[in-house]
């Protein structure tokens, strides 16, 4: 298989609706197809595991071929100049949290990362950092004081005024207080702090994030709490009730 090969099948199952909705991303009109991310996922189990490859696939800077190396990559395979060229290839939120979740997080160094992104100035390596966050408390089990040194990190450095970020440490302390009830009591007091705080961007994380925190409620069966409005939540709440 060769990436004009993997370009001209893009071309073939591109959508202009579809399109649009990449381009509403941020991403320039020329550098994306139009191809629904289910195809890629299809896509990306037949191509070449071959890390020279799927650079290559990348570096033609279309917005689909990126996703389909970030989801065709090992994550051990990739060097820390690997993952520097790939970040700043980033140019959209999605793009961004799908190599944090899907190679990233499966990094035993990706720790490392959030201490050293979530200073940053640049855009998508903070957003990255936040995600990865988020993404830990689904793929680890943490202990409190992991939890409590996230909270801390995501109190400190939420001062952000740009919307991605933004809602990037409003999902990792969302993500956070779902891990327990006792991470749930962390996250909701972290958030009320941050409430009281002169920072415009951190009460708004604060705001967003205590919308869901406070209804979380624990379901038998499950390992992490659920909001108490999701369908499985209100079931819990009419059985209770009764």
């Amino acid at each position: 298989m060769k990436v004009d090969e993997i370009t001209l099948y893009l071309r073939n199952h591109a959508s202009d609706k579809f399109k649009q909705n990449v381009v509403k991303l941020g991403i320039p009109e020329e550098h994306t197809f139009g191809v629904p991310t289910p195809e890629l996922r299809k896509l990306a189990k037949k191509l070449p595991k071959e890390k020279a490859f799927l650079i290559e696939l990348w570096s033609t800077n279309y917005h689909e071929c990126k996703i389909l190396s970030v989801l065709a990559l090992e994550p051990n395979e990739c060097t820390e100049a690997d993952i520097n060229m790939l970040m700043d290839g980033i140019i959209s939120w999605d793009l961004c949290d799908l190599f944090c979740k899907t190679i990233l997080i499966k990094r035993p160094d990706f720790d490392q990362n959030i201490t050293k992104w979530i200073s940053s100035d640049q855009l998508f390596y903070k957003r990255a950092a936040f995600s990865l966050i988020a993404s830990t408390s689904t793929h680890a089990a943490l202990t409190i004081d992991e939890i409590k040194a996230y909270l801390e990190l995501i109190a400190n450095y939420s001062e952000d005024e740009r919307l991605l970020v933004k809602k990037a440490a409003s999902w990792a302390l969302r993500e956070l207080g779902k891990t327990s009830e006792a991470s749930k009591e962390l996250s909701v007091l972290t958030a009320k702090t941050m409430l009281k705080q002169a920072s415009k961007a951190k009460q708004w994380v604060a705001k967003d994030a205590l919308k869901e925190l406070e209804t979380l409620v624990a379901v038998s069966g499950r390992t992490r709490l659920i909001s108490s409005k999701s369908a499985m939540g209100k079931q819990v709440n009419a059985i209770s009730e009764k």
